[in-house]
């Protein structure tokens, strides 16, 4: 399992060499599917900034699949073969129910069986865990706009990521350590976790 969990993105140096390694080291060959949940104008902002981050890596622009999961569309369409799968952040609870109603959870979980690369972001960095109770959780918690009733992660971990952590909501987190059986790791913007095979890792 090759695994890139990160609070903010391909913005630490550290983290990026990090990327380079587990693509062998050869961007402009490999091809990356980057999905993302967009309903407004400001939201491409964030899709913009992580599609250029992967390019100044030296992926090509063509090989950059693109998914909004906020459209009406469905894994099967894209049935291309991929070597990265990157999955942006939003809201957690709103990106993960789009991604079972478009069926892309199974394409993510494939892709990962197949050791392939799973890069994600913030809510795509929640998700690849055991569950998603956490993002509700203290004042900045995002809201279950979308009711949903399954919180459970993809489980490529077994670890509650916590993204954008600044010193402020130690006591909020502290509080939500007591509620859950899972271990939070807290990662601040910059920070990120790197799971390659049985090497575990993390970024600062």
């Amino acid at each position: 399992m090759k695994l890139i969990l990160m609070s903010s993105g391909l913005d630490n140096e550290k983290v990026k060499k990090e990327f380079s390694k587990l693509i062998d080291g050869r961007p402009s060959n490999k091809k990356v599917l980057i999905i993302f949940g967009v309903k407004t104008e400001e939201e491409w902002d964030y899709v913009d900034e992580s599609r250029n981050e992967l390019i100044s890596l030296g992926i090509l622009r063509d090989n950059i699949i693109e998914a909004n999961i906020s459209e009406d569309i469905s894994e099967k369409n894209f049935k291309e073969e991929y070597d990265v799968v990157y999955v942006c952040g939003g809201n957690t609870f709103y990106i993960l129910d789009r991604l079972r109603k478009t069926s892309f959870d199974k394409l993510i979980k494939k892709l990962v069986e197949e050791n392939k690369v799973y890069v994600g972001v913030s809510a795509g960095s929640i998700i690849a865990g055991p569950n998603i109770e956490m993002a509700e959780w203290g004042s900045e918690g995002d809201g279950n706009e979308v009711g949903l009733k399954n919180l459970e992660g993809f489980k490529f971990t077994n670890i509650l990521f916590f993204p954008h952590y600044k010193n402020e909501l130690k006591k909020e987190i502290d509080e939500f350590q007591k509620k859950t059986r899972y271990k939070i790791e807290r990662f601040k913007n910059g920070e990120a976790l790197i799971i390659n095979e049985k090497e575990i890792k993390r970024i600062r």
